[in-house]
């Protein structure tokens, strides 16, 4: 029997649909959903276009292979960390298998992905739509999702399968040239034929013309950064640098989407101001993950605060990266439980420019007395944690707050729900407008110093010229802990300088004092391994990456 890599996805998809019903003396089916008769209206295919959606969150037991954490333990500005029982957080963190099954999440899912989409981009035309808008809007959709899930396949693993006939299986890695030309092909069908309306008139979560505008910006600098390519090529033709920054400028100009006035209030801890000092001393006002009220977010992954033990419905990956449980401030405080995965390096804390809003807004120190007396009275660390360096990040990690007496989720006061640690909904947010600002002063853009300026200063600072260095700088704080950083230093080519400076940092094991030093493996060029499983399923088809 033939090794089928994507077997188990298929039959995921498979039962989304219903159970496919045997034919009995060649009669048709007229009760249960089928492949060859499911995409018959909008309604189904909205539904296949729900369960694409639904693989971008991956599973509790593999939220340590979610795109944002996993890109996070790579990065020069966090540590692997996690307890006793956590060695694939290190593992990651030091670029070899802390256990075999370490990236099997990811690939897993997003190839699941894939697979639905390829399914639904091939069954389109079957179906009969409300209106010539809505199929256009549905092709955009799926267009762009797929195009985001071989971007960031390509991105994290280098070279990989590339697949877009549902009937395909057990296929070699494709060159990068070939991954890029389907992703830029995909993201331009998505711009063409998603509606240039404002931001504010799209369902929550779903793709839109201003986030593939900005996808493909983001997937050009890489490819053409690290590959060292002055265009990216699609199925037809090619993208220039000119083409993108024409995208980023209607982007910017048409998109209806702009900066929150308060870099602080993007992040959950804002809304806590009856709880935490440093939220009421600042008066910050949460906008909240609503792409209605939050008009700097572009794209993000959804989640439900009805999550369980091993579904994808949570955002498990915020919990994997609270203040470890046992560290003194558990449920007593605004920052908590979590699993203390990837802490942060000390030396992103010393870097910020004076006056930078971004620091403290981005960065807890436990030491710091602007924070309340909350956390710094209360802190120490887990017995248990290893890599320990007295800070944490604050974008991403469960809020508690006070609530009948108790502490509890912020989430569940809001939407009610299940226990603290499950109650984590948080959007992942995939892009938003700072990074498209950036992004098109990194290109040259015909604006760039203004874009450079405004998002200096809403964090409190004065212009500087925007060279390529001092976007650089300022990247690295304004998008500190969104999974971003890492592939930044990969386009640059600025990985292995950036990583010869994490050395000799004092850390505590388990309360004992020592020292950390960051690994960077040249030889994998900056990629992770591909699953062992998925090669040993393909029968030796698939080639382990170099240096794995």
């Amino acid at each position: 029997m033939k090794n089928i890599i994507f077997y188990t996805i298929a039959i995921t998809f498979l039962l989304i649909l219903g159970s496919c019903g045997k034919d009995f003396l060649d009669t048709q089916n007229l009760f249960e959903k089928t492949q060859d008769n499911f995409y018959a209206t909008q309604a189904d295919v909205d539904q296949a276009l729900s369960a694409v959606y639904a693989s971008m969150a991956l599973p509790h037991d593999f939220a340590y292979d979610d795109p944002l954490l996993l890109a996070e333990l790579l990065s020069d500005d966090r540590f692997g960390a996690g307890g006793n029982d956590d060695p694939q957080a290190r593992g990651i963190d030091e670029f070899k298998w802390g256990k075999e099954t370490q990236f099997d999440g990811l690939w897993e899912n997003y190839y699941q992905g894939i697979f639905r989409t390829n399914m639904l981009i091939d069954k389109m035309d079957d179906a009969k739509y409300d209106s010539d808008k809505a199929k256009k809007q549905a092709i955009g959709e799926a267009h762009f999702l797929r195009a985001y899930f071989y971007s960031t396949l390509a991105k994290f693993y280098g070279q990989v399968p590339l697949i877009t006939d549902p009937a395909e299986y057990n296929v070699p890695k494709a060159r990068p040239e070939e991954l890029y030309a389907l992703i830029a092909s995909d993201f331009k069908i998505a711009i063409n034929n998603l509606p240039a309306e404002t931001y504010s008139s799209y369902a929550n979560g779903h793709a839109t013309k201003w986030a593939a505008e900005a996808l493909m910006a983001r997937t050009f600098l890489f490819y053409t950064g690290y590959y060292g390519k002055d265009n990216m090529p699609t199925v037809d033709g090619s993208i220039t640098k000119q083409q993108v920054i024409t995208w980023l400028v209607d982007c910017i100009d048409h998109s209806g989407h702009s900066l929150v006035s308060d870099f602080r209030d993007l992040w959950p801890y804002s809304y806590a101001t009856d709880d935490y000092t440093y939220a009421a001393d600042n008066g910050l006002d949460w906008v909240g993950d609503s792409y209605a009220s939050n008009p700097e977010n572009m794209f993000s992954i959804k989640f439900s605060p009805f999550s369980d033990w091993g579904d994808g419905y949570g955002a498990h990956f915020v919990l994997y990266q609270g203040v470890r449980e046992g560290s003194g401030l558990d449920y007593s405080s605004i920052f908590g439980p979590g699993w203390g995965y990837a802490t942060v390096n000390p030396q992103i804390w010393d870097s910020y420019e004076v006056g930078d809003v971004r620091k403290e807004g981005s960065i807890l120190d436990v030491t710091n007395a602007n924070e309340g007396t909350d956390v710094t009275d209360n802190y120490e660390a887990a017995s248990d944690l290893w890599e320990e360096t007295g800070y944490w990040q604050k974008k991403y990690t469960p809020i508690f707050v006070q609530h009948d007496g108790d502490w509890m989720n912020m989430y569940n006061v809001l939407w009610g729900g299940n226990d603290g640690y499950m109650g984590n909904m948080q959007d992942e947010v995939i892009v938003r407008f700072a990074d498209v600002l950036l992004m098109a002063a990194e290109l040259g853009a015909p604006n760039a110093q203004q874009y450079f300026d405004m998002v200096r200063t809403r964090a409190g600072l004065t212009s500087k010229p925007a060279t390529l260095d001092n976007i650089k700088e300022e990247r690295h704080h304004e998008l500190a802990f969104e999974g971003i950083r890492y592939f930044d230093l990969l386009r640059w080519h600025d990985a292995e300088t950036a990583f010869a400076k994490v050395k000799n940092i004092p850390i505590k094991n388990g309360g004992a004092d020592a020292v950390y030093n960051a690994v960077f493996k040249k030889e994998t060029g900056g990629f992770i391994g591909i699953p062992p499983t998925q090669i040993r399923l393909s029968g030796g088809v698939l080639e382990q990456n170099p240096g794995w």
